[in-house]
């Protein structure tokens, strides 16, 4: 019976499948299109969408355990659901799931409440599972990092109020190694959240300073323009995204993004390292630019 991870070829998926073929376990990665990515020796490719049920009904009938990714697109709450509800039918007891920090408090995000149904569906029905609920990834900032460099100035829109931004590459070896205590347990567990967040509470102000060290020169906070964000964000991607994004920058803004007391240590804990700083992050993306 093998772990079957979904978004497979994603930034947290392809590191997902990684460490666990790096720990021995049987993987399956779930695609939508064959050979788009070289998986370690081992791996089984198996293709599907995780809005169409057939592929999906196939892909979990030899699979005891599930890591369940969902990206951020219109239909994302109906693959989520119809997931999980395929799962219960092929009697899958042991998931992974990867939600959102403050699911519940930024309700007028549409991926954030959207994830948020999924929980409550785990919780209502009892499955067995890991709510991941992870804060603002590191390397979402490797996007705007051109604009950094080439005009001094960090545009991500996200306020004073404190973001404890994480490194996917943590929240990855996270996700492993509670797919591997899931997995192993000779018994289904109970089900259990996590927050996911990094060591420090980050600003505008202390990204931008913490780049301006990082490349010997002057880079500034862009401010906290949402609007111009979103247009920004419009003009290279679909609208609904660009303002949902907004809308999430705007809740950082307002409530920050950080974990309840004692939620670092709990992590570190559970790595047995520090968790990875964005100043180390920052070095390592100018070293490779």
């Amino acid at each position: 019976m093998s772990i079957l991870v979904t978004g497979a070829t994603g930034t947290i998926g392809s590191l997902v499948v990684q460490g666990l073929a790096s720990a021995g376990a049987e993987v399956s990665a779930f695609v939508r299109t064959s050979g788009k990515q070289s998986f370690p020796a081992g791996v089984k490719e198996v293709v599907g969408d995780l809005t169409d049920v057939p592929s999906m009904r196939a892909a979990l009938s030899s699979v005891r355990t599930l890591f369940l990714l969902n990206a951020v697109t219109p239909d994302e709450v109906t693959q989520a659901l119809v997931a999980l509800s395929l799962a219960r039918e092929a009697s899958v007891e042991r998931i992974v799931y990867l939600s959102v920090i403050h699911a519940d408090k930024f309700t007028d995000v549409p991926h954030f409440t959207g994830k948020h149904t999924v929980e409550r569906m785990i919780e209502s029905l009892d499955i067995p599972a890991t709510i991941l609920r992870p804060a603002y990834f590191m390397q979402n900032d490797r996007m705007v990092q051109q604009v950094i460099q080439g005009y001094g100035v960090y545009p991500m829109p996200i306020g004073s109020s404190g973001v404890a931004m994480i490194d996917a590459r943590d929240i990855a070896d996270i996700a492993v190694a509670e797919l591997l205590r899931r997995d192993r347990a000779p018994t289904p567990l109970p089900r259990v959240t996590l927050e996911l967040v990094g060591p420090e509470r980050l600003t505008g102000e202390s990204v931008a300073k913490l780049w301006s060290a990082a490349l010997g020169r002057d880079v500034t906070y862009g401010g906290d323009d949402v609007t111009a964000f979103e247009a920004q964000m419009a003009s290279s991607g679909p609208s609904w995204l660009a303002y949902d994004m907004r809308l999430m920058m705007a809740g950082i803004q307002k409530f920050g993004m950080h974990g309840a007391d004692g939620a670092v240590d709990r992590l570190q804990a559970m790595l047995g390292r520090p968790l990875r700083n964005y100043a180390d992050f920052v070095k390592e993306a100018v070293a490779a630019a």
